[in-house]
């Protein structure tokens, strides 16, 4: 019996574990380019982030717009105020994805799988399919790395924030903002079962 037992219990050790991947707020990052007058572009970005990856390979991420940082305190406040509108629309954003879970359980550290998805973005009370090109990697046994190989491109009339852009472009006399925003993203996961998750 011992013996029948010992080469499946062999083969069990060497699968990798499958478990729920949280996201580390303090190692990721999200950014986002504002350009305005045509050729002025400024990088802004997000402190709060969450998110996970379940056994499944379904990936969430969630962005506290409420959260935004440009260095500018009173444009900060603007931004929450004119542009999401977060008292109206709620403070969060979200991007839900799926990854394939064989391939992410398959990974060795240090490997990468280099993938293109199709995921929702819901922002603003508007919900729209949006496409990512992603690099995953295992960084070591615990850690995962997502992230964008390219800037995501969102539109602002896709989400109805053009006039939110507007009343931003008014009131700092300017003629023009872009409303085509390029997001890129480094998001770390760290296993939930190794008491390493989400690190705010």
């Amino acid at each position: 019996m011992i013996k029948k037992l010992l080469p499946c219990l062999l083969l069990t050790l060497s699968l990798p574990l499958q478990a729920e991947w949280v996201l580390n707020n303090k190692q990721s990052h999200l950014s986002f380019i504002s350009i305005k007058q045509g050729h002025l572009a400024e990088t802004h970005g997000f402190t709060a982030l969450s998110g996970h990856i379940d056994d499944n390979g379904q990936a969430t991420l969630i962005i506290d717009l409420d959260s935004v940082a440009t260095e500018i305190p009173l444009r900060d406040e603007r931004m929450r105020d004119m542009l999401f509108e977060t008292e109206e629309y709620g403070s969060d954003a979200s991007f839900t994805t799926q990854i394939d879970a064989k391939k992410l359980a398959a990974l060795g550290t240090g490997e990468s799988e280099q993938t293109d998805v199709q995921g929702q973005l819901n922002l603003h009370g508007q919900t729209k399919p949006m496409n990512a090109s992603l690099l995953v990697t295992r960084v070591n046994e615990t850690t995962l790395q997502v992230f964008t190989q390219e800037p995501i491109n969102i539109n602002a009339a896709d989400f109805n924030l053009i006039e939110g852009v507007d009343a931003l472009r008014e009131i700092v006399l300017l003629d023009q903002i872009s409303l085509a925003v390029p997001v890129t993203f480094v998001l770390i996961f760290n296993q939930a079962t190794q008491g390493k998750g989400d690190d705010n």
